[in-house]
C-alpha cells in the first residue's frame, strides 16, 4: 500500500456529481451547480469546518470550467508569492479569455498587506480569487477584499453522507475493492469522524493499516475507539476528540486537581491546539468556576492571553501550565455564574420591568419635569460611600439573586453587604 496515495488523496472527487454533501450550494438548483452550469463564476470565499471539501470544490470548478488553477498556502506563502502567482496568471492569459482561479487556503492566516497585494488583481479580473477559511472571513478577512467576494457557508457531513462516502470508497477504491471491509457498528466511527471527511477516511485508512493483507476487517465501535487511543496523533483540533479533551481539562480544573488539569493541557499542546484557544477557555474558568473566591485567577488568566500573544510558542506552554495550576489550585465559587443565569430567568420571567423614575437619566426638560431622577441619592455623599434606595423595578424590590458561597472572600463580602443593608431581608 505505501505505493499508492493516502486515501483521501485517491478519493478525492473529480465532479460534481461525485461530490458528497453540500447540498445546499452544489445540489440539484443550488447557487454553485448554476454558475458552474452558466459558465460564469465571481470571487468566493468558502468558509467551513475542516474536511468538508472546501479545496476539492475549489479543483472541480476550476476543472469544470476549464480555467488554470493556481494555489497557495497561507501558511507557506508570502506577499512575494501572492505577486508572483498574479504574474503568472496575467502572463498566461490569452485575450478575452476567462481569468485564472487563484486559490488561497487558510487565507484567513494571511496579513493585512497579503490580502491587500491580492485587491488589485481581484478588482481588474486578472484572477478569479476562491480562499477557503476555517475562521469567520468577517473578522479575519479585510473589508475591501470582503466586499469584491461571495461568501458561501460548508457544513460538517451528515452521517447519511459519511455513509455514502464508505459505500462509495468500498466500492471504487483501488486498495479497498481488494479487502472485505464490514461496517457493522458505525456509532464511534461517525463520532470521531464529526463531519470530517478527510477525517473519516483517515480512520479508515488506519483500520486498514492495522490489518494484514489477507484479513476482514469488521468496524465495530470497540474497535474504532481502542483503534484511536492507540494513536494519540489522531487528536484534531477541530472533532469529537478535542471537545472530550477540552472537557476535560476544565472539570480537572473545576474539580481542583493540578496534575490532570495539566496533563490535558499537555494533550493538547502535543495535539497542536491553539494556545489562544486554551487561553480563552482559562478565562472562562476563571470567571466560571473561581469566581468571586479568588478574583485575582481571573486577572493572570486574562493577563496570560496577552502574554502568549507576546512570548508566542513553545514557551508559551509554560505560561498556560502556570496558570492551569493556579486555578487548578484555587479556592472555588460559581456564585457569579448563578447569579447571572438566575438574573436571566427572571428577566425572561418578567419582561421588561420599567426603571424606577429615580433612577433614569434626565437629558432633557421634559424628562426633568416628569421626575426622572428627582429623588436618586449620590452614595459618594454619604458615610461609607452608601446610602440606602431602591435599585430593583418594583416588582423585584426584595429578589435576591447573589448567593454568597462559603469561602473565605465571599464571606467577607456578604459581611460588608449586610452591614450596609441592614433592613434588606
Amino acid at each position: 500500500m505505501s505505493s499508492y496515495p493516502p486515501l483521501a488523496e485517491r478519493m478525492r472527487p473529480k465532479t460534481l456529481d461525485n461530490y458528497i454533501g453540500q447540498k445546499h450550494l452544489v445540489g440539484k438548483g443550488a447557487v454553485l451547480r448554476k454558475m458552474l452550469e452558466s459558465g460564469q463564476i465571481s470571487s468566493l470565499i468558502l468558509w467551513g469546518p475542516p474536511g468538508v471539501g472546501k479545496t476539492t470544490l475549489a479543483r472541480i470548478i476550476a476543472n469544470q470550467l476549464e480555467r488554470p488553477f493556481y494555489v497557495l498556502s497561507a501558511v507557506s506563502s508570502g506577499v512575494k508569492d501572492v505577486r508572483e502567482a498574479i504574474e503568472k496568471a496575467r502572463n498566461g492569459r490569452f485575450f478575452n479569455s476567462a481569468s485564472p482561479i487563484l486559490f488561497i487556503d487558510e487565507i484567513h492566516r494571511f496579513s493585512k498587506s497579503q490580502q491587500d497585494s491580492l485587491l488589485g488583481a481581484v478588482e481588474e479580473g486578472v484572477v478569479t480569487l476562491i480562499g477557503a477559511t476555517t475562521e469567520n472571513p468577517s473578522f479575519e478577512v479585510i473589508s475591501p477584499l470582503l466586499s469584491r467576494c461571495q461568501v458561501y457557508v460548508l457544513q460538517p457531513l451528515e452521517n447519511t453522507d459519511l455513509k455514502e462516502l464508505f459505500n462509495t470508497i468500498i466500492a471504487n477504491d483501488i486498495v479497498l475493492q481488494k479487502r472485505t471491509i464490514t461496517l457493522k457498528e458505525e456509532e464511534a466511527l461517525m463520532r470521531f469522524a464529526a463531519g470530517d471527511a478527510r477525517k473519516f477516511l483517515n480512520i479508515i485508512e488506519l483500520m486498514l493499516n492495522a490489518h494484514n493483507d489477507d484479513e476482514d476487517i469488521i468496524i465495530t465501535n470497540d474497535h474504532v475507539t481502542q483503534l484511536l487511543q492507540e494513536n494519540p496523533a489522531q487528536y484534531d483540533k477541530n472533532g469529537e476528540i478535542h471537545y472530550d479533551i477540552i472537557s476535560a481539562f476544565i472539570k480537572s480544573i473545576r474539580g481542583s486537581d493540578p496534575d490532570a488539569a495539566v496533563y490535558w493541557l499537555a494533550r493538547m499542546v502535543e495535539g497542536g491546539e491553539d494556545p489562544k484557544f486554551i487561553a480563552r477557555r482559562l478565562i472562562i474558568s476563571a470567571a466560571e468556576d473561581i469566581g468571586l473566591a479568588n478574583p485575582n485567577a481571573l486577572l493572570l488568566a486574562t493577563n496570560a492571553f496577552q502574554a502568549i500573544n507576546m512570548v508566542g510558542w513553545p514557551e508559551s506552554r509554560i505560561i498556560l501550565s502556570q496558570v492551569t495550576i493556579y486555578l487548578a489550585t484555587s479556592p472555588k465559587s460559581n456564585s457569579a455564574y448563578l447569579a447571572i443565569g438566575k438574573a436571566q430567568q427572571v428577566v425572561r420571567e418578567t419582561g421588561n420591568l420599567p426603571v424606577p423614575l429615580h433612577l433614569r437619566n434626565a437629558p432633557t426638560n421634559l424628562m426633568k419635569d416628569l421626575n426622572y431622577g428627582t429623588e436618586y441619592k449620590y452614595s459618594h455623599d454619604y458615610p461609607n460611600h452608601f446610602v440606602e434606595q431602591q435599585f430593583m423595578p418594583d416588582q423585584l424590590k426584595d429578589a435576591q439573586l447573589w448567593q454568597a458561597q462559603n469561602n473565605p472572600q465571599e464571606t467577607r463580602l456578604k459581611e460588608r453587604m449586610d452591614f450596609l443593608w441592614k433592613q434588606k431581608p
